[in-house]
């Protein structure tokens, strides 16, 4: 604390992301990277842009990549909107299209940085309790709010919404944004930017840091109606005019043009989510049904806390979140066949 922080600064609760680890030969399940490479085609693009151009700014509205994203998903490129990652996305999102004057909805099982987004920006909030088996109940979000967002797979539980209930939350709020936050898609569930045409209170944001591998290049993006799109555009170049670089740009377009490499990233995480769910289910843990690329579990007699620990005295870096409702569980992280293996093996030997 300092004489010269702002009384906003004082009060606001970092989010805390997952623990990057300096240690030699780790097994890393934490943090929900995916397991195999980018593209190589990610990597000549990148290299093709490494020249005298990184002199001169980038595209400002990232026109080409929009473009790309939009005819990917049979959109308009009015329709998209680039930012540095989807948290950046998340940030305008909360600042420009939730109303202020009413809380907003979320599941009191979600991503954390919700609730920090609120405290950043002074927006009330209300959770929403998730159902015994850690499922969204649409008839819960039919309620007085200035919004509603939710992950879909959600995170850290790894359920999934059908479409159909996530119609039930758009009719049921005609008059608020609704964001349905897909960082984790498009590793087994349906997207809801199938319904954006359908909606125009709807918007959908998703990252290129999970299922295309660029991580490290912090790409996301929202599609929505252009008027939404348009709420977005006016806080980022009220913030700044520059979100993606020349790098970023090349490579993010670079990735979607492969699709081959995609579904192949994908259909091996899927594979190994099955393989690992049905290993954990052998050892006695109880394993939430996940469409995304890591799993939520807990075992019926050895406290998650315990385990964390456990793995990590061999190496092996999990997600434990001491938190109301789920302090039991762990959220591992799909990893490569050679990781999950040492999992198995690390939970065996505990």
């Amino acid at each position: 604390m300092s004489k010269f922080w702002s009384p906003l600064v004082n009060d606001l609760v970092p989010y805390v992301p997952g623990e990057q680890p300096k240690m030699a030969n780790l097994v890393k399940l934490n943090t929900n990277e995916n397991p195999f490479g980018p593209s190589p085609r990610v990597v000549d693009a990148i290299k093709a842009e490494l020249n005298d151009g990184l002199r001169l700014y980038p595209d400002p509205e990232g026109e080409s990549l929009r473009e790309t994203i939009a005819s990917y998903h049979s959109l308009k490129p009015e329709q998209v909107f680039l930012g540095n990652g989807s948290d950046e996305v998340l940030a305008h999102i909360f600042f420009g299209l939730f109303q202020h004057d009413e809380p907003i909805l979320f599941p009191d099982i979600t991503y954390s940085f919700y609730p920090v987004y609120c405290g950043l920006y002074n927006i009330q909030s209300k959770v929403v309790p998730l159902t015994e088996s850690f499922e969204i109940n649409p008839d819960d979000f039919k309620q007085p709010n200035g919004g509603v967002i939710f992950p879909n797979p959600n995170a850290p539980t790894g359920r999934y919404l059908e479409l159909a209930h996530v119609e039930e939350i758009l009719n049921s709020n005609p008059d608020r944004v609704v964001v349905v936050d897909e960082a984790y898609i498009d590793f087994g569930g349906e997207s809801a930017i199938t319904l954006v045409d359908k909606y125009p209170n709807l918007l959908v944001s998703q990252t290129l840091s999970k299922a295309r591998s660029l991580a490290g290049l912090r790409v996301g993006f929202a599609v929505g109606h252009p008027d939404l799109i348009e709420a977005l555009n006016r806080v980022k170049n009220s913030f700044n005019s520059y979100p993606l670089d020349r790098l970023a740009l090349a490579g993010a377009k670079a990735a979607y043009e492969d699709e081959a490499w995609f579904r192949k990233c994908c259909d091996g995480v899927i594979s190994e989510r099955e393989r690992v769910t049905a290993a954990l289910g052998e050892l006695g843990f109880e394993v939430l049904p996940s469409k995304a690329n890591f799993v939520f579990a807990r075992h019926k007699d050895q406290p998650g806390e315990v385990l964390a620990k456990g793995l990590r005295e061999q190496g092996i870096i999990v997600r434990h979140f001491n938190k109301p409702r789920i302090s039991e569980f762990l959220r591992i992280t799909i990893g490569t066949v050679e990781q999950n293996d040492a999992l198995i093996a690390g939970l065996e030997t505990l």
